[in-house]
């Protein structure tokens, strides 16, 4: 059963370095589990199911890198995480990476002494109200109460956008995205902000989901990704190459499909130092030449884990756009694997 844990607040970059200097890759390997710190319930991104199971884009991730590292992706534990206790898990160690819809900024780069290991998803901040408010842009909330996450760059975004647009609002904080959704519904705001991915997942779990709008202005930038503390540049490496193999496999075409086969040889060489046919770049990270296979076959590669969590034919129902390969003209784009 997984277990689930909840952090005060503390001092997080005094924490940091001291737990970095243990060397988590050789941790994880010695616990036979990875701690993977996640959201408290966002839907298509880390949620439990129905048997308490969790699933979700950012879930895919912890399971790649517990089957590159471990062998199995199921050697995962789960640490829910709010907004504010979030940086605390990581610094302490009591998590080994936060794959948790965060944003990557200056100050959590360089002032609170994490590592962001790359961006699983590029999003933006937007708004949600409901259509019978009549409301067709952010610039006509004026007054509004607005429901925010306390402890999140959307709290300070908020703020930039109403003071930049010479507008009022009331700020309802909140803690959980869930006490946030339960707040908007009941009324006690009029419009809900975070990241627009979280906006589409959010309204996707109501009852009547086209009774809500998200409204048009993306107010900031959000790259969204992965994130362990500084001073552990062998873990950092392994999480990184982690989610750059996912983003490689499908700009190669490599899926859980077809791996085995692929795996086998090409005539393409840098599928075959992906897949460790040749060029032994498992060694590198501490792994064995299969690392990325087993990344890469624990829930697809990156496409097909967008396309099953949260890509358009699901509730969530989010396209591609910034989020396609740059072959495609978006941004993702993985370094070479050689």
């Amino acid at each position: 059963m997984k277990k689930t844990v909840f952090f005060g607040a503390v001092t997080v970059a005094s924490l940091a370095a001291g737990a970095a200097a243990a060397g988590t890759l050789d941790d994880v390997k010695a616990r036979g589990t990875l701690n993977c710190g996640v959201s408290t319930g966002l839907a298509g991104f880390s949620a439990p199911d129905a048997n308490g199971e969790w699933k979700g884009f950012d879930v895919a991730v912890c399971r790649a890198l517990a089957a590159a590292v471990l062998n199995d992706p199921s050697a995962v534990e789960f640490v829910p995480t709010t907004g504010k206790t979030r940086f605390t898990a990581l610094a302490s160690g009591e998590i080994d990476v936060l794959a948790r819809n965060t944003t990557w900024t200056f100050s959590r780069d360089v002032d609170l002494k994490f590592e962001f290991i790359g961006v699983n998803y590029y999003d933006g901040q937007g708004f949600l109200v409901p259509k019978e408010l009549g409301v067709s842009s952010a610039k006509e909330l004026d007054g509004a109460t607005v429901c925010i996450q306390t402890g999140t760059t959307t709290e300070l975004n908020l703020a930039d956008f109403f003071r930049s647009n010479n507008i009022s609002y009331e700020p309802v904080p909140v803690e959980t995205n869930a006490e946030g959704q339960q707040q908007y519904l009941a009324g006690a705001c009029d419009s809900y902000t975070t990241d627009a991915s979280g906006l589409a997942a959010t309204r996707a779990s109501f009852e009547d989901p086209s009774a809500h709008v998200i409204l048009p202005e993306i107010i900031s930038k959000e790259p969204l990704g992965p994130l362990v503390r500084h001073g552990d540049n062998d873990w950092g490496d392994v999480v990184r190459w982690t989610l750059n193999a996912l983003i490689a496999a499908e700009e190669y075409g490599v899926t859980s499909t077809n791996l085995s086969e692929l795996a086998s040889g090409t005539d393409n060489p840098e599928i075959n130092r992906l897949l460790g046919v040749e060029g032994g770049l498992g060694e590198m990270l501490g792994l064995d030449n299969e690392w990325a296979q087993r990344a890469i076959a624990a829930e697809g590669n990156y496409g097909e884990i967008f396309a099953k969590n949260i890509g358009e034919t699901t509730p969530i129902g989010l396209a591609r756009g910034l989020n396609a390969q740059w072959t495609d003209g978006g941004l993702l784009y993985a370094p070479p694997f050689r």
